[in-house]
């Protein structure tokens, strides 16, 4: 069996770091996986990237392609919003078939990664693992409290429109017509929340849509001893220890970082300091507050197992979330998260179990989680013990890359044959 896991990074971002886990777990269990991506920074070399002066300069006009109608279209809202017509796309679609594989697996192919139109002309099943809501919406990857997308969008709240035929109307209608074309499409909905809204949408409500989640390799993201990963991070050893970040956490809104700010100002705590990563600058709201330790952008796994197990509470404050990358680690290296009750938190949070779910969007609450967790893990490590062990009970990567192969068997069983 020989599964195309197709995904337009390699290492940049959420999606391309879940699809690159997926790919080694399938290579571990002996499963014939590559990857093909539109922007390589890996040097591994099961990984296909553009490798023609052609195939790089076309790549790169396909991403600004994609960027540069919402670039002076009046869009105010910082949020993303991706077009499905995408010039330059047929070299790519002839490069999957050439690969021949059995299964081809999308991931995140924005950018300018692929033009919907042509994914019909894929010859072989495909598999479609949803990372945000871009898939069945006409272009908005955050939908939030919007449900247009069970009719036929318009008036879309990320291009700040009136109207009811906008450009997400018609992108809307170009994905349904698209995604009608394909004869064989499974979808994956990484949550139960991701699933329910795929079924109620309009574009892929008539598809297979299966809920599974990422995997992730428990024996890499464990726990250590808190002195060593303390000392690695060069972090103090005596203090409590509030972890957040994300990449882009200070630009994107759906991050939730006003949001984290505001909690953090409500709590009163002593003997306890911030730890904060991604792209952030120094926020004196939060220096006022608290000592705060700027760790700067880490994308290796080493850095983030460290400063996970280096803290005592990890506080992921999305507006939206479907399957975070982050609250998974962070529960596998054994440190309890706080989070609001949304999208696919409840999937790997259990309340006052592993966690704690916050009330949406209350700051308040927020800071009530925090310190709960900071005080219940002062006297047992009930919480810690709870974290790991729910990510080894339904994430553990071994595990869950049986249920895609299972899932790719199944499809190969069906399988018509391709025009």
């Amino acid at each position: 069996m020989k599964i195309l896991i197709v995904n337009t990074f390699d290492q940049e971002g959420g999606a391309a770091r879940a699809a690159y886990r997926l790919h080694l777990g399938l290579l571990n269990e002996n499963i014939n996986s590559q990857m093909l991506v539109q922007n390589k920074n890996s040097d591994d070399p099961s990984i296909i990237g553009p490798e023609t002066l052609y195939e790089k300069i076309t790549a790169k006009i396909r991403h600004r392609w994609e960027r540069f109608p919402h670039q002076f279209g009046g869009r105010k809202t910082k949020t993303y919003f991706s077009s499905c017509r995408i010039p330059f796309s047929q070299p790519v679609i002839n490069q999957i078939n050439r690969l021949k594989s059995d299964i081809v697996h999308l991931h995140w192919i924005c950018c300018g990664m692929l033009n919907l139109d042509l994914l019909k002309q894929i010859n072989a099943p495909i598999v479609w693992s949803l990372h945000d809501n871009w898939a069945f919406t006409g272009g908005c990857h955050t939908m939030w409290d919007c449900i247009r997308y069970q009719g036929k969008c318009g008036m879309c709240h990320v291009l700040n429109s009136n109207s009811q035929k906008d450009e997400s109307t018609s992108q809307f209608k170009r994905k349904l017509r698209g995604i009608k074309k394909i004869d064989s499409l499974t979808i994956i909905a990484l949550s139960n929340w991701l699933a329910e809204c795929s079924k109620k949408s309009v574009i892929l409500g008539q598809k297979n849509i299966i809920c599974l989640p990422n995997p992730i390799d428990t024996q890499k993201f464990k726990p250590i001893e808190k002195k060593i990963a303390r000392n690695l991070c060069g972090l103090p050893e005596n203090k409590k220890l509030i972890l957040s970040g994300a990449i882009g956490i200070d630009n994107d809104p759906n991050k939730g970082y006003e949001k984290f700010c505001s909690a953090v100002e409500k709590l009163n705590l002593l003997n306890t300091e911030l730890v904060l990563f991604g792209t952030l600058k120094q926020d004196n709201r939060l220096s006022q507050k608290f000592k705060c330790h700027y760790m700067g952008r880490l994308s290796d796994d080493i850095s983030l197992i460290s400063l996970y197990n280096s803290c005592d509470v990890m506080v992921v404050p999305s507006i939206q979330e479907n399957l975070s990358n982050s609250i998974m680690e962070s529960l596998s290296c054994g440190t309890p998260v706080v989070s609001y009750n949304i999208g696919g938190n409840p999937d790997m949070i259990g309340h006052m179990k592993n966690g704690y779910l916050a009330a949406p969007y209350k700051t308040d609450d927020l800071a009530n989680g925090i310190k709960w967790i900071l005080d219940k893990s002062y006297h047992s490590n009930e919480l810690n013990v709870n974290a790991r062990q729910k990510v080894i009970d339904n994430f553990d990567q071994k595990s869950v890359i049986k249920k895609y192969i299972h899932v790719y068997e199944n499809l190969l069983k069906k399988r018509k044959p391709f025009k």
